[in-house]
């Protein structure tokens, strides 16, 4: 296992940078998990919506994300219905 190391500054706002290259190489974005273990921190990037993982995975055939769409589609139909009422 090859590592890397690189000595970044911490603001008076506790924020720091991470280096491009590792940002690029871990896909870290907008935001990451920080986990606080015993020998220090742990940055982990976080999973994207669209990402298929979990208990569930598998047990439809559809992701998330259409699965959702089709639930507001059935809703948008049942405010009409009680719309006309």
């Amino acid at each position: 296992m090859k590592v890397k190391q690189k000595i970044v500054g911490i603001t008076s706002k506790g924020q720091a940078t991470i280096p491009a290259e590792m940002r690029r190489r871990h896909k870290l974005e907008k935001r990451a998990l920080i986990i606080d273990t015993d020998k220090g921190l742990l940055i982990l990037p976080t999973p994207k919506p669209e990402d298929e993982m979990g208990s569930l995975k598998g047990l439809f055939n559809k992701k998330a994300e259409e699965l959702i769409q089709e639930a507001r589609k059935k809703d948008k139909i049942h405010e009409k219905a009680l719309e006309k009422l």
